[in-house]
């Protein structure tokens, strides 16, 4: 027996633990206080926009979870945790993810559908890609909607990588670039300060020998003490 009831918005069947089908609910969040032996949770065509951390922690037995077709913007590092082991199929396509953090899908031995996001094709999205297990039917369907490289908008993410190309490459070049405009800013900056203080220097010196050279000798004035020390 389930140890939760069944959602009250949801319908559910027990074929060899719980199957709970939320699909076209309106819903807005991920039901709480689901049956702990659901083996199936389909959450397809609803307004979801975010994945909280421990979602699934409880779902133990898990082993496929349908969330494609909601407004899914972000998930949170932690958000599989607990079912990493027994997920077997993940669908997460027609969503609005653009990115996700590095660890968010880590260890997850799913099969995992990431087709019809908006994803923004960088080193952290490559990264994000090296660990996990592309479902193949939808492979080719997670496409750069933006990129560090404008020419690899609308292609293929995989087969952008596959001929090659290393954004995390891109990603150490611009830091290098921008480290170098640093540098040479503030190299810039402490040259023409330099030039700037010996300047103002040259300037103080020149206006102290011109006030020196106003000044009467001395000779000068010696020549008419002795001048006047005569009259005397």
């Amino acid at each position: 027996m389930s140890a939760y009831a069944c959602p009250n918005i949801c319908h559910c069947a027990d074929r060899n633990g719980v199957v709970v089908q939320c699909t076209s609910s309106n819903l807005e969040n991920i039901p709480s206080n689901l049956p702990r032996d659901t083996v199936v949770l389909l959450l397809s065509s609803n307004r979801i926009k975010h994945i909280p951390k421990e979602t699934f922690t409880d779902l133990y037995r898990l082993r496929e979870l349908d969330l494609s077709h909601n407004a899914i913007d972000s998930v949170e590092v932690g958000a599989f945790q607990g079912i990493s082991g027994s997920l077997r199929t993940l669908d997460l396509s027609n969503n609005h993810l653009s990115s996700l953090p590095k660890d968010t899908l880590a260890k997850l031995h799913a099969r995992v559908r990431l087709s019809h996001n908006p994803w923004h094709c960088d080193c952290s999205l490559q990264e994000v890609l090296r660990e996990l297990k592309l479902d193949p039917e939808t492979v080719n369907e997670v496409s750069c909607y933006t990129a560090v490289q404008e020419e690899y908008v609308g292609q293929p993410v995989i087969q952008v990588l596959d001929s090659g190309i290393n954004f995390c490459n891109f990603h150490h070049k611009t830091t290098d670039v921008a480290m170098f405009v640093a540098m040479f800013c503030w190299f810039s900056m402490v040259t023409a300060y330099i030039i700037y203080y010996i300047k103002h220097n040259q300037e103080d010196a020149r206006r102290h020998m011109a006030y020196l050279r106003s000044l009467p000798s001395t000779s000068h004035i010696s020549k008419d003490y002795d001048t006047a020390s005569s009259g005397f």
